[in-house]
């Protein structure tokens, strides 16, 4: 009961925490982490006891297919280059180098052990960097290229963990054999998450309800992750796979409520899920202190060796690595998102934060061996992994503001506003093309002509007023939206008032509430259109 308690406790965090960090100006994992910690500290306050076999498989699919629902295949297809330089190459570079230091500092830390250390703090949070980058404004090829570096470091990372652990649990391993199960991982995953996510697409068309929908949406991240790996796969690769697949492929344009529906409910998803996973970072702080009782100045100093191989190996190499990025970028005329300039790869190289991956991956270290005795070096690998954790997510997390607004690293607003204008133009063309062809096969009047022709400029202007250049256009519709605007608010407390009456007979004798409730429904989407 008091492990419940403290879920709920957890939820409620969760959803306080965003309010509370937009008016602080600080991202909030953070807040969560903190918040975690401060739990922590408080004696009654129960330990976290959480079965490491079912860490990864509950918080892992649900974050991921949120994290993809920003982004696109399109994204990812033109960045390849940047993120296998700037991401996957450096999941590899860090693991090494993590290994050999912790391998040299910790006494009787086998190899395959350190690997899995490296393996388990190489990756950077793509939940904690787009949180902080989202608040920050950073320009959006900065933003993409997070995105993309943390959803394909975490496939690559967890990957390269469950080979060390493999050797570390059986006492065995092969290099040939470690890479043929890394290539057919990889092959199972993307048949996985491409066969799930063409299964997905073809039900959600089957499926007209919303809710339903949204339903299916929420079971798919978890069977493709327990799919891949009952068949031997990557189960996040599986996930990244699917999500992709199902956003590029979504088959309708006109299922509003499915796509705001869909929304809503993602949004409070990852919005939950971030809370538990980052309080849970804090929570932990209390156990991996506990396993250092009596050892904390030793166990400390092997923490901050690791930190400094983590913050200063990314330093080291995405430097180079951008460099090489831009000129290969010079020589070919394509659509990549790269930092062009120093500042950007400042600020990439601090937003390298750990979180939910790394946690869950450290909580997720078997504790016993095939022969039933300990893991080697369990409580330490724990204890230097939640230093990491802590120091780059709160100390990079809570200085990053700051360094941003140093650099005057920002988003160019005038790129993005020509882009949307850009939109807005190509959506008012789209709808005058399609009212030309009804005009065709249908007899309108013309003042219906002309009405339904403003109408179709109503569209682009209503998503940006700037999209014509006549001066006098633009004023005459600014003129024409403040009068439409007053009368939408009318019709709004038109339909305000109908909805309170509807809903007053929900409590009168004799009322049927489903009936009620679907006259209220009605009267729902009508104000939401």
């Amino acid at each position: 009961m008091e492990q419940l308690a403290l879920l709920f406790v957890l939820l409620l965090g969760a959803v306080v925490s965003v309010p509370i960090g937009e008016r602080l100006k600080l991202p909030a994992p953070v807040l969560m982490t903190l918040a975690g910690i401060v739990l922590a500290l408080i004696p009654f306050v129960p330990n976290v006891e959480i079965n490491p076999e079912y860490i990864l498989p509950l918080v892992l699919p649900p974050l991921l297919y949120a994290s993809v629902q920003r982004t696109s295949w399109r994204q990812f297809a033109a960045n390849v280059r940047p993120i296998l330089l700037l991401a996957v190459a450096l999941v590899f570079v860090t693991t090494v180098a993590v290994a050999a230091v912790a391998n040299a500092l910790v006494p009787g830390l086998p190899i395959a052990a350190a690997v899995a250390l490296g393996a388990l703090v190489a990756p950077p949070d793509p939940v904690a960097a787009t949180a902080v980058a989202g608040q920050l404004g950073l320009p959006r090829r900065l933003v993409s290229i997070l995105e993309g570096e943390g959803l394909f470091n975490d496939v690559t990372a967890i990957v390269l963990y469950h080979v060390a652990i493999g050797a570390a649990v059986s006492g065995t391993f092969s290099l040939p054999r470690a890479a043929l199960e890394l290539v057919l991982s990889a092959v199972v995953a993307v048949a996985v998450g491409v066969a799930l996510g063409w299964a997905t697409n073809k039900l959600i068309g089957l499926l007209e309800d919303a809710t339903l929908q949204v339903g299916l949406t929420l079971l798919v991240p978890f069977v493709s992750y327990v799919a891949a790996e009952e068949l031997m796969g990557s189960g996040v690769l599986a996930v990244l796979v699917t999500a992709l697949f199902i956003a590029e492929y979504a088959a309708d344009a006109d299922d509003v409520m499915g796509r705001l529906v869909n929304r809503s409910f993602w949004e409070i998803v990852d919005t939950l899920v971030t809370g538990i996973a980052f309080g849970l970072i804090g929570l932990e702080l209390h156990n991996a202190l506990n396993a250092a009782e009596g050892r904390w100045a030793e166990w400390s100093g092997w923490a901050a060796a690791v930190v400094g191989v983590v913050v200063f190996v990314r330093l080291l190499w995405l430097l180079p690595a951008t460099w090489l990025a831009k000129k290969l970028h010079d020589r070919r005329d394509v659509d990549e998102e790269i930092p062009v300039s120093w500042r950007e790869t400042v600020v990439m190289w601090w937003s390298g934060m750990r979180g939910v991956a790394s946690v869950a991956l450290a909580l997720a270290v078997p504790l016993t061996m095939d022969d039933g005795s300990p893991f080697p070096g369990r409580d330490q690998i724990v204890f230097i992994a939640f230093g990491v954790i802590m120091v780059t997510l709160v100390l990079q997390g809570l200085t990053l503001p700051w360094l941003v607004r140093r650099l005057g690293v920002e988003a160019d607003a005038e790129a993005e506003d020509a882009f949307e204008r850009q939109l807005a133009l190509r959506a008012t063309k789209a709808a005058k093309a399609r009212l030309k062809e009804i005009e065709a096969v249908e007899e309108l009047s013309q003042e219906s002509v002309e009405q339904l022709s403003r109408a179709a400029l109503d569209i682009g202007m209503r998503i940006n007023p700037d999209m014509l250049d006549d001066t006098h256009r633009k004023d005459h519709f600014a003129q024409r939206a403040a009068k439409m605007k007053r009368m939408r608010s009318i019709r709004g407390e038109m339909l305000s008032a109908a909805r309170h009456e509807v809903l007053a007979a929900r409590s009168e004798p004799g009322a049927d509430p489903e009936i009620v409730d679907r006259v209220l429904r009605h009267l729902d989407v009508r104000s939401l259109r």
